[in-house]
């Protein structure tokens, strides 16, 4: 059989069903988790496409026929996987059968050690894609397929982690885009005082409202719609396995994820003082400066969720966050959970007794491009030739993701896709013109 080697990214296994990703590539993956991690049980779990459920089975065939047990917890969310497999040493990795937020023709597979430390670039993706590219599998006793209903114990551990007392009776629209966040939602709103007003709770594998990806403007209208036409206190977008969260305020506009990082990170620090707050290379200036007034530690980090949970156990964080909409905790086993951010964020904006909107405004000190995609041939020489361009007049230089030059009063990030021949910018100014200012000239070069 051949292979497409492209579809092993840096951060999880993905491509387009069946014709990069199908079943025999499914089989063989869930041979080689078990000679990657010795596991003697891998959980396994799988979102709402159409193609899932056959290549979730061909994952369980893969890791009993290696000598694993399989325990299948079903249709589900991928922090729900994570907790199945964290939460109990007897479970020593997992696989979750989801594209996220792609279209509905893709498929993927996201892979984790025991304690939910994903499988990605610098941590075993390279050796998954070797033993799945030579398929050379010895012989095994064949390991047992269990079953496990694990979503009460989810739901039960994500409500320690915050003080329902705190939360009081706000009016919430979510739209889960036909997708599998619409599994845990009902159970946490039958626990905290507030109406839940569902947008797009059928599941469906076609995603027929629209894509499952809250960083597309466009997906968010039907959202903002309702939040307008309700007069609801916040809107609240999952993507397609719910490890990302979106949110919308009571005016019906969208708040970026770093400004939230912003926010949960001051909770957290005031409860815990001191700690590490991680924060990526696209992220406003305004995440640094709140953690350090809250009297923690940040610290930049590159883009992506495997390296950033490493990071985060590298260097104990107490929190992360993205500027995708990935939040990760250090309670929950350094990843992530959507739904602990919205209980996080509905603490926050009960405490506060004031408006979403007006907690935010203080954050928006600050005007930023969001993230613009390029397609260039050549991404690290016209990185190169960006910094040779910038580089004398900037009071700090990063090569931690791509190249970031800070100025007294902007800065820029370029970074090369991992996936794509794009080269995507994000840029930050004082003022609204200097960052248009900027915008420009940048975007006349890298097009050039």
């Amino acid at each position: 059989m051949s292979i497409n080697s492209s579809i092993f990214k840096a951060y999880d296994i993905r491509g387009i069903y069946p014709r990069d990703l199908n079943e025999e590539v499914a089989y063989l993956v869930g041979r080689a988790i078990v000679v990657l991690t010795r596991a003697k049980t891998v959980v396994v779990g799988y979102d709402a496409r159409f193609s899932s459920d056959s290549l979730v089975q061909a994952v369980i065939k893969g890791v009993t026929e290696q000598g694993a047990d399989a325990v299948n917890i079903g249709l589900v969310t991928t922090p729900i996987l994570n907790f199945a497999v964290a939460e109990h040493p007897e479970h020593e990795a997992g696989i979750m059968v989801t594209a996220s937020h792609n279209p509905k023709e893709y498929n993927g597979l996201k892979l984790c050690y025991g304690n939910a430390l994903p499988i990605g670039e610098n941590t075993g993706m390279a050796d998954i894609k070797k033993l799945v590219l030579e398929e050379k599998f010895s012989a095994a006793m064949p390991g047992k397929i269990l079953k496990k209903e694990i979503l009460d114990a989810y739901v039960e551990k994500v409500l320690s982690l915050i003080d329902v007392k705190n939360i009081k009776p706000l009016k919430i629209v979510v739209d889960t885009a036909n997708a599998v966040g619409a599994i845990p939602l009902p159970e946490f709103f039958k626990k905290i005082p507030c109406q839940l007003i569902p947008l797009y709770f059928e599941l469906d594998g076609n995603f027929p409202n629209h894509e499952a990806n809250p960083l597309k403007e466009e997906t968010l209208v039907d959202l903002k719609k309702k939040v307008l036409e309700e007069s609801a206190d916040l809107g609240v977008a999952i993507d397609g396995d719910a490890d990302r969260i979106g949110f919308v305020d009571e005016k019906g506009e969208t708040v970026r994820a770093d400004l939230i990082l912003a926010l949960i990170a001051k909770k957290i620090l005031e409860e815990k003082p001191g700690g590490l707050v991680l924060y990526d290379v696209r992220s406003s200036r305004i995440a640094r400066e709140v953690v350090e007034k809250a009297g923690g530690r940040a610290e930049m980090c590159r883009v992506g969720h495997a390296l950033i949970k490493k990071q985060m156990w590298d260097n104990g964080a107490l929190f992360a966050g993205e500027f995708s909409s990935h939040f990760y905790y250090r309670d929950f086993y350094n990843v992530e959970s959507g739904d602990l951010t919205m209980l996080k964020l509905l603490e926050i904006i009960s405490l506060s007794g004031r408006k979403f909107s007006e907690i935010v405004a203080p954050l928006l000190r600050y005007h930023h491009s969001g993230e613009i995609n390029f397609e260039v041939s050549d991404k690290e020489g016209k990185m190169k030739e960006l910094e040779e361009k910038y580089g004398a007049a900037a009071s700090e230089i990063s090569h931690l993701d791509g190249v970031r030059l800070d100025f007294s009063d902007w800065w820029f990030n370029v970074r090369p896709s991992n996936t794509e021949p794009l080269l995507r910018l994000n840029l930050e100014a004082k003022t609204k013109e200097l960052m248009e200012q900027k915008k420009k000239e940048l975007t006349e070069i890298i097009s050039k």
